[in-house]
């Protein structure tokens, strides 16, 4: 760390530059103002300083204030929620030899800088938007070369004497010891790994993504990966291998141009009070829902439509039969409740499963939205609240029990609702809706995988055929979109709003997954031009945290919907995803044909065999989408 305390010749400097960072919570939202320099160094080369006013280059601590890139991210939030500003605002350095790219804004006010490892930094605000004078001395001291596809992106191509290895892990230190050997011993290990090993290696994944700090993540990271890799072609065991037939989406559908889709308001009291009768029946059900759909709900109107849109309440009840039912469902919940309560310590030491299940919920309850203020503080009694509800929930669905994320689906709903059973039975339905994204052989999460990548490839096939040759088309950079459905990419309230717009099913089934499309296609030309391979993908992907635009990205989403809907020569595979009905034979008389003649009818190119590592398979019977992958180790 000695180049630290180095001193530095200034070659550029600018003062007033505001540094933002966002938390769940917006009471802990932050900014510091502070000085951006372009500093060279003897030991390092040039370098990008940014360094909040506050902190003195004197300073006896000056080693530990450098947010140095690999140790020190934005998304470090405190656990506990308590956030003081001396220990945000951290001073930044990055190389110049590591910068890959950088995104400046049309009105010249906000600089995104982006290295070649994948990490994004959060963005630099200048407030009289005079960026271009960063930008133009930036210019001057390294080579850069304007996006074609994007005149606010700019490349800085790679130099021919960088060690800098895309696909190499060892060049990325993953591990301390030999790389090669780490991998190959993993790989050699897992025949030998059990099937009932799938739920511990299914917590390992997701306590990675949900919970683990960034500099604690990348040895088991990079292993569970692998492991889905290796395993996400395992075809059911009751579905037959040849009946699939590989075919390759080329020769695509023929897409109109996007259509505009802008947002409306959310619904208002006066609104809801109308769409109901007399009785407080719900008048006009899809009226209502476009509406929401459209704009979301009022934040103080949330806390009952939401019992709706969940199914804790049908929208043909009236006032009368929701006072009777949630009579009922209070005596429901807490009979269950008494169940696990029940349970002694003697009964518990012997059944296994209940006492994994209670101490993963006690361990995720502790770390859960911590940052929010309804769960902010030590002995706060909503945490408890949360795991009874989550405990409850063990005993009222015994198959599925408790997985990690759970708690993060349930945090928002107990926030909004603070009565225990109420948060209970929203869950319930918002389980109801998600449950596959937790089970054992995460089946579901494969799916919607590879449907995502086949509405990908449909929509954007260019970035499909990118992410297919650097090793990204299994999609894996988008497990935790899915599966807590974007809950740790938004604040707090953003998400309540998202998922209320979700929850209509409007305007098509999947449209999550057209979600997912939007964000890629706001994020294509950085992804391809700074040549972004698996890791620098992961890292980048997880970087959009808490700085995805929500409005627009919904309404880019339907905007691909209506596009896609349009298309001309649509593959089924795809129609079928989003509700659309198939243009083959809807009576099936053609079952008894070759799947090759069958797709070829489709507008589809079938393959004898995979020409690649990956390949898209179709099973015409059922119009299920396998993704078929095997690994190539040569990288390693």
């Amino acid at each position: 760390m000695d180049d630290l305390n180095e001193e530095g010749a200034e070659l550029y400097s600018h003062h007033g530059v505001v540094v933002k960072s966002q938390s769940q919570n917006r009471d802990d939202d932050f900014q510091c103002s502070g000085t951006l320099s372009i500093v060279e160094y003897c030991s390092i080369g040039k370098c990008i300083e940014w360094k909040p006013t506050e902190v003195s280059v004197d300073s006896e601590t000056h080693d530990q204030e450098w947010a140095m890139v690999n140790a020190v991210g934005r998304r470090n939030l405190p656990s506990n929620g308590s956030n003081e500003g001396q220990n945000r605002c951290r001073s930044v350095r990055i190389e110049l030899a590591d910068l890959k790219s950088f995104y400046i804004t049309r009105n010249m006010q906000r600089v995104t800088l982006m290295q070649r490892d994948g990490t994004t930094h959060s963005a630099f605000f200048f407030q009289h938007g005079n960026a271009d004078c960063f930008v133009a001395a930036l210019k001057g001291n390294i080579k850069t070369i304007r996006s074609r596809k994007d005149k606010h992106l700019f490349i800085v191509p790679d130099q021919p004497e960088s060690q800098a290895l895309n696909r190499s892990f060892a060049e990325l230190d993953l591990y301390t010891e030999n790389t090669s050997d780490f991998v190959w011993r993993f790989v050699k290990n897992l025949p030998h790994r059990p099937y009932e090993s799938a739920l511990e290696a299914f917590c390992k994944v997701t306590d990675l993504l949900l919970f683990r700090p960034p500099e604690q993540r990348r040895e088991e990271e990079v292993a569970e990966l692998l492991n889905r890799s290796l395993t996400l072609d395992e075809s059911p065991a009751n579905v037959a291998v040849e009946e699939y037939a590989v075919i390759q989406l080329g020769n695509g559908p023929i897409l109109p141009p996007r259509p505009p889709a802008p947002r409306g308001p959310p619904l208002t009291v006066e609104q809801w009070t109308r769409f109901q009768d007399k009785d407080g029946r719900i008048l006009e059900v899809e009226t209502l829902k476009d509406i929401i759909f459209r704009g979301g709900v009022e934040p103080h109107l949330r806390y009952e439509v939401w019992k709706f849109l969940l199914g804790y309440f049908p929208w043909d009840s009236t006032h009368a039969d929701r006072q009777k039912l949630r009579k009922q469902k209070v005596e429901e919940y807490f009979q269950m409740k008494l169940q696990w309560r029940s349970v002694t310590p003697g009964q518990e030491q012997r059944f296994s499963d209940f006492r994994e299940r209670k101490s993963l919920v006690e361990k995720d309850v502790t770390r859960t939205d911590r940052t929010v203020q309804f769960f902010a503080g030590e002995n706060n009694k909503n945490l408890q609240t949360l795991s009874d509800i989550l405990m409850t929930y063990v005993m009222y669905n015994f198959d599925l029990g408790y997985v990690q994320g759970m708690s993060d689906l349930l945090s928002p709903i107990l926030c909004l609702m603070t009565d225990e059973v109420d948060a209970f039975w929203c869950f319930v339905g918002f389980m109801d809706k998600v449950c596959s994204n937790f089970e054992l052989d995460q089946a579901g999460m494969k799916q919607q995988l590879q449907q995502l990548y086949c509405l990908l490839s449909v929509t954007l096939p260019d970035l499909a055929t990118y992410l297919e040759k650097h090793d990204s088309g299994n999609m894996f950079f988008c497990f935790r979109w899915l599966l807590v459905l974007f809950k740790r990419e938004f604040l707090h309230q953003d998400i309540m709003r998202l998922w209320e717009v979700l929850w209509t099913d409007l305007p098509c089934p999947n449209f999550h997954l057209l979600f997912c499309v939007a964000i890629l296609d706001s994020q294509q030309h950085i992804l391809t031009e700074n040549n972004y391979g698996f890791t620098e993908i992961l890292k980048h992907i997880n970087d959009l945290s808490l700085n995805i635009e929500l409005d627009s990205t919904v309404s880019k989403a339907e905007g691909i919907f209506h596009q896609l809907t349009s298309a001309v020569k649509l593959p089924d595979v795809a129609r079928k995803i989003i509700g659309l009905d198939p243009l083959g034979d809807p009576d099936g008389e053609d079952k008894n044909d070759s799947a090759q003649a069958t797709n070829v009818d489709r507008g589809l190119k079938v393959e004898e065999g995979p020409e690649s590592l990956e390949t898209v398979t179709y099973e015409p019977s059922t119009g299920e989408v396998s993704f078929e992958r095997s690994l190539n180790l040569n990288y390693l």
